[in-house]
């Protein structure tokens, strides 16, 4: 028997947690015998969270697949990579010969940003396609966050991370780093974070609808009605305004002036009825805020798929320029990774096409999901004939999980690139199956650019390439060069993702030009990463607006209040169904791990008890719910921690569907949010998908 030591990060989630994973080699035959947090990893300190020790369960899985399965009516065959790489392209190219290049669509879902060779390589056969059917799990979740960065900064990846770290004041919306280990903000070991800004007297204040795990340890929280975190966010610019509170910039800002006059009459005393949060306090957290040393807005999950995600990030970053926290240091700072995608790639663009049935706006080459099952659906001219979905599964994921079904079920070709027959890839003709996350290698290109430090790292496969398997740029290069050969189309020579990522350290700004000299060989000699330096102010030679200069006031927002104008006050009696994550659960497919999902059941619907009480239902009751899309039945909890007319219901459930062959995760139970979610409530402005704060009733089943 031979022991062997790896060092490597789990790529789970976007905490990015360097791991110690022991080996044991017996006969040839390679089994993981122990997964630990790296204490000498120079990120997250030997930081581990539920989901890395999981990494074996899904290399173990008996359910995941290993080789590429063609559905016959309802049986599942295996097929040769070469005959099926044949047979998407021929499938594909007659039913766009047919139909047109857009009657193809493509779906990439989150995991997509995990695994470096789906970044590095999957447009290798997708921008072949030509379509303009692009869709992503950017649309239900950080869409806004990347919208109003291009408007104000000129690039959608130009977004200022909290300098955790050093601030003094950290101001919480809609986020719950103690279960998602940070979110557009890279942080491992966020707990010890946080609670060493209060060690050093400092303040953490969390808005939320609920008593999160994050707030029940902040020291003041606030319940806000949902939807209207813009109104406490409006409140609390128009203080900092009015009361003098304002700081300013050393940056070059343009609208400034715009603004003021734009939310002058966004008062404490006119919001607070919309967001249910008292005058008093909105103007007391203004002044908090404003008089903190160093302070820090941060806008996550919560206020991105709402009716008015944009505005709330817009505000957010309008609230930490004018108290001079942005591009400051204990404020808002931009990384400066050894990759740089915003060095590299253009700002992006915004509503040059849009959607055939809905005209909903395309931002960075992709439409709102939210308008997937509508083209499908919908007949005539430029219908969805054909889908190709990429480590997503958008039944569970995206608003209105029914309807997508239909859609799904009426395709005349659907190939999946996934490692399971789930929710979503039982209607798929094709199932393309890469390698596990131990089998591959692994950079952050995306994580390191949202890193509360500027940090690098490679990780290396722990276990080879099993015989006949292929990584998931290999799938995509054969696709490419299947489809090339049939539709007679130029295919341009392409490299491995691991020579891409030497290339990119190499003439980065800690390449070869540098005194680091990063290359991918350094980072070989380093396991545990790199730590390049904490972050620093950056943003104005970043800027990447026409003239240099952050823009305060872009037209496309403030043309958007006059729909939240229109925003009115909570109807009485009115129920609003918000979503929740926990820290063992990311992604969908982690229910069908033992590990992840044994404890406390956690799929019930969150209520408070006064909710409970007026509707004569009791604790433990199983409840139907029901919204404009859909309806659920689903067990009640009773729980304080939730605001009085604010039910929670958890993303990534409702397995028990027909054909899913995934044991563990089907035996739960539990119902799927997005059965509710409607597809027709987004924030206007970007497309994103609203799935908090949509309106339910609540009955006994």
């Amino acid at each position: 028997m031979t022991k062997t030591l790896h060092h490597r990060a789990c790529h789970l989630c976007e905490a990015i947690c360097g791991l110690s994973i022991e080996t044991t080699e017996t006969g040839g035959h390679v089994q993981i015998t122990s997964i630990k947090g790296d204490a000498l990893d120079t990120f997250s300190r030997g930081h581990i969270c539920p989901k890395a020790v999981a990494l074996q369960d899904i290399q173990n899985d008996p359910d995941r697949l290993r080789q590429p399965m063609r559905r016959v009516g309802s049986e599942w065959l295996p097929i040769g990579w070469e005959e099926a790489f044949e047979l998407v392209a021929e499938k594909l190219s007659a039913i766009q010969a047919r139909h047109g290049q857009n009657a193809v669509a493509v779906y990439q879902g989150n995991p997509s940003v995990h695994n470096y060779g789906l970044m590095t390589h999957s447009n290798y056969f997708l921008g072949l396609l030509k379509t303009r059917n692009r869709y992503s799990a950017t649309s239900v979740d950080q869409l806004p966050h990347h919208l109003t960065s291009y408007l104000m900064y000129g690039h959608g990846l130009l977004l200022p991370i909290p300098d955790i770290d050093h601030t003094d004041f950290m101001l919480i919306l809609g986020g719950n780093p103690l279960a998602s280990n940070g979110s557009i903000m890279t942080v491992p070991d966020v707990e010890k974070r946080l609670k060493a800004i209060q060690a050093r007297g400092g303040k953490v204040v969390v808005v939320d609808p609920r008593r999160s795990e994050t707030a029940a340890m902040a020291d003041q929280h606030l319940f806000v009605r949902p939807g209207g975190d813009a109104a406490l966010l409006f409140g609390v610019l128009n203080t900092l305004f009015g009361e003098g509170l304002t700081r300013d910039s050393h940056l070059p800002v343009d609208g400034l002036d715009e603004v003021r006059a734009a939310v002058a009459g966004f008062t404490a005393e006119a919001m607070s009825p919309l967001c249910a949060v008292p005058a008093e306090r909105i103007r007391q957290l203004a002044r908090d805020f404003a008089a903190a040393p160093s302070a820090v807005c941060y806008g996550r999950m919560g206020v991105s798929t709402q009716a008015f995600g944009t505005l709330c990030h817009w505000v957010v970053q309008l609230i930490n320029l004018v108290t001079g926290n942005l591009d400051r240091v204990g404020g808002a700072l931009c990384t400066e990774p050894a990759v740089d995608l915003v060095a590299s790639t253009s700002g992006g663009h915004f509503n040059k096409w849009q959607s055939r049935v809905s005209g909903r706006p395309e931002y960075g080459g992709e439409l709102p999901v939210s308008a997937l099952a509508e083209e499908m659906l919908t007949e005539g001219e430029g219908q969805i004939r054909a889908l190709i979905t990429v480590a997503g599964n958008p039944v569970l994921s995206t608003p209105n999980g029914r309807q997508l079904e239909q859609a799904l079920d009426g395709l005349e070709f659907m190939v999946s690139v996934d490692l399971y027959i789930n929710e979503t890839t039982r209607y798929a003709d094709l199932i393309l199956p890469s390698t596990s996350a131990l089998e591959n290698d692994h950079y952050d290109t995306t994580f390191n650019l949202f890193a509360v430090r500027n940090v690098t790292r490679f990780n290396r496969a722990i276990l080879a390439k099993p015989e006949g398997a292929l990584h998931d740029w290999e799938i995509f290069v054969g696709l490419a060069e299947a489809f090339a050969a049939k539709t007679d189309k130029e295919l341009k020579p392409t490299m491995p993702p691991a020579k891409m990522i030497d290339m990119g350290l190499r003439m980065g700004r800690y390449g070869d030009a540098s005194e680091h000299k990063l290359s991918l060989a350094t980072l070989f000699d380093h396991p545990h990463g790199v730590d390049l330096g904490a972050l620093k102010p950056n943003l104005a030679p970043r800027l990447k607006t026409a003239n240099q200069r952050v823009q305060a006031a872009p037209p496309e927002i403030l043309a958007d209040l006059a729909r939240f104008s229109a925003l009115q006050a909570p109807a009485a009696g009115e129920l609003l169904m918000i979503g929740r994550r926990h820290v063992r659960s990311n992604n969908s497919w982690m229910h069908n791990y033992h590990r992840l999902v044994k404890g406390k059941p956690r799929h019930q619907l969150l209520m408070n008890p006064e909710d409970l009480a007026s509707r004569g239902l009791s604790d433990g009751q199983l409840v139907r719910v029901s919204s404009r899309v859909g309806q659920v039945e689903v067990e009640v909890l009773g729980s304080a921690d939730m605001m009085p007319g604010v039910v929670s219901l958890p993303h990534g459930w409702g397995h028990a569907r027909p054909g899913v062959q995934m044991a563990i995760a089907s035996g739960q139970p539990g119902s799927s949010a997005n059965d509710l979610t409607d597809e027709c409530r987004l924030d206007e402005l970007s497309g994103n998908a609203a799935l908090n704060g949509v309106p339910v009733t609540v009955v006994a089943a």
